[in-house]
């Protein structure tokens, strides 16, 4: 009877032991895929967001309404369509055409190629073109009807006047998202709004379906064209897959979901729980054989016990060979425990290591030179010059620290809400991330704004896409100058008839200046005086835009080193606080 409780009391412990490591080793799994599922995200939202915005500026050329205003004609279809060939070079999309009103390609960038959207095509029946008609805008993935080549569809209604007369689409390609999946360092798969996969690492899992579809879905599908003629068949590993659990198990593996934001795309992660499992029944078998050893140990006892008054001495020395055993064992016991827990720490951080060593490589390499450093001068006992080495590391930890902390910062997303903001913070933050390139430049900094001096009215990370964005072209136009200097100033304008205050930044450079007959172009869409591929001459749009939000606006002033000066104007608190009163 009592072996049988002790059978059993080791059993139990042996599945708790199990159940705790595998669900500590699932959720250091976790942990970090949700770091490269995050970057990952972030890289696939990089590809398509870069390019979205673009159908919504066709409308505005004078060749396009044209097109659609009045019948159709040789002359204004070319120039319709040289614009958009123009257009899809700069931006480097797969294909961006428009249609008339009844879903028919009446100008295209791939006139001349046997590829998608070429003129004359009907594509009426695409969501993309229903979406735009109804003045909404269409986001779709699809096969070319043509080329037979898979894409990310963004179309935008054109009005003329309060009229809907045609729509203005562009084709992403997905190419991009290829290079991308080996930071995943898993089996993933990206799946649409018909829960259908769209492309994946595993090239086996592409057109499958990942729920078992109706027949009102099969006929949508036909329909739609969405998947031309590919038989959508079901998901390889399982009947029924929701992208909508962020996390689910399936065969052996667990399965992280993530959506991607505006797109109705979902990424999903496969891990292989084999190694966590591994771990787990690694230590229930430490726990059961220590508990049986301990089972050992008090049997052992109480033999020894019922023999004592016989054999007193024989019983002293068993007693201290035991214990002395059992000592030995405890202690290796512990000892192997060190070294699993040592062996998961260093796993976690080897992967986690991934993503920052460019920006970690160089004190990691002075961390190195100063721990050798330090070796040989305890070799020699010169203790002063050890303790000297080991300053200079803990500042060098101090400075990785400093690195991540901002990294984190600005890929932060936040929600587009005015608050009191630090300028001097945010200029710090926009400096940041071109730190390594003013050192190679040899540029001189002068910035005359400390944190915590200066406030004002604004959301910090757009007001910091914006610095980044103007300092990354003052640097620009600097490149060959002999001696760069960036200048970054702030001031406050009192404004007695707006019966409040403005905060000025000024971000000024003593490059090669702009010409006066393009000042008036500089914040145009797709206007650029970069080279060809360098830039899409959106930034300073965008810019102005975020900054026009914030109900104030940036203008280019004469600067007297002969270079060029931007002049960011925003609101202070102070104007808020005037306007509630």
């Amino acid at each position: 009877m009592a072996a049988f409780a002790i059978a059993l009391l080791v059993v139990a412990s042996a599945v708790l032991a199990f159940r705790h490591g595998e669900q500590r080793g699932i959720h250091q799994l976790k942990v970090d895929a949700n770091h490269r599922l995050d970057l990952f995200a972030a890289a696939v939202q990089g590809v398509v967001k870069s390019l979205e915005n673009v159908p919504a500026t066709i409308q505005l050329h004078p060749a396009i309404l044209a097109l659609l205003r009045e019948p159709a004609t040789p002359q204004r279809t070319a120039a319709a369509n040289a614009y958009l060939r123009r257009l899809n070079a700069h931006v480097g999309s797969l294909a961006a055409f428009t249609l008339d009103d009844r879903g028919v390609v009446v100008a295209s960038s791939n006139e001349t190629h046997p590829d998608d959207s070429r003129l004359g095509t009907d594509v009426s029946f695409r969501p993309y073109f229903l979406e735009a008609l109804s003045g909404r805008v269409g986001r779709h993935f699809a096969i070319g009807v043509d080329g037979r080549r898979p894409g990310y569809f963004v179309s935008y209604p054109i009005r003329d006047g309060s009229v809907i007369v045609g729509v203005a689409a562009i084709k992403i390609s997905l190419q991009p998202i290829h290079q991308t999946w080996d930071m995943v360092g898993s089996p993933a798969l990206i799946a649409d709004v018909n829960r259908v996969v769209i492309d994946s690492s595993n090239p086996g899992w592409r057109y499958r379906s990942l729920m078992p579809l109706t027949v009102d879905q099969r006929v949508d599908h036909q329909l739609t064209r969405v998947y031309a003629d590919m038989a959508i068949r079901q998901f390889p590993l399982v009947a029924e897959l929701d992208p909508q659990q962020d996390t689910q198990p399936v065969a052996g593996q667990l399965v992280l979901s993530r959506p991607l934001d505006g797109m109705d795309w979902h990424v999903m992660l496969f891990l292989d729980l084999k190694g966590v499992r591994r771990q787990a029944l690694l230590q229930a078998a430490l726990v059961a054989g220590f508990l049986v050893l301990f089972a050992l140990v008090l049997a052992q006892a109480r033999r020894i016990s019922r023999q004592r008054s016989d054999v007193r001495r024989m019983l002293e020395n068993a007693n201290a060979e035991l214990e002395t055993k059992v000592e030995a064992r405890t202690q290796s016991l512990r000892a192997t425990q060190s070294e699993l827990v040592q062996a998961a720490k260093m796993a976690v951080l080897g992967q986690l290591a991934a993503g920052i060593t460019h920006e970690l490589a160089q004190p990691l390499g002075a961390l190195q030179t100063f721990a050798g450093n330090a070796e040989e001068f305890m070799r020699r006992g010169e203790t002063e010059q050890v303790a000297g080495n080991l300053q200079i590391m803990a500042r060098l930890a101090d400075q990785m620290g400093n690195i991540i902390h901002p990294l984190k910062t600005f890929a932060r997303k936040s929600d587009a809400v005015c608050e009191s903001t630090d300028i001097g913070q945010t200029l710090s933050n926009a400096l940041f991330l071109y730190g390594m390139r003013l050192r190679k430049m040899g540029a001189r900094l002068v910035n005359d704004c400390a944190p915590g001096t200066v406030y004002a009215w604004c959301e910090a990370n757009r007001l910091e896409q914006v610095l980044i964005n103007l300092i990354g072209n003052a640097l620009d136009a600097m490149a060959g100058v002999a001696a760069p200097c960036l200048e970054l100033r702030v001031s406050r304008v009192e404004d007695g008839e707006a019966g409040g205050a403005w905060t000025c930044i000024d971000v000024c450079d003593n490059g090669t200046g702009i010409a006066p007959g393009i000042r008036e172009q500089l914040f145009e869409p797709f206007f650029t005086t970069k080279a060809q591929g360098a830039g899409l001459g959106l930034g300073l749009a965008i810019s102005r835009d975020i900054v026009s939000d914030f109900g104030g606006d940036i203008v280019v002033l004469e600067h007297a080193c002969g270079g060029t000066c931007f002049r960011v104007r925003i609101p202070s608190e102070q104007l808020l606080e005037h306007a509630h009163h």
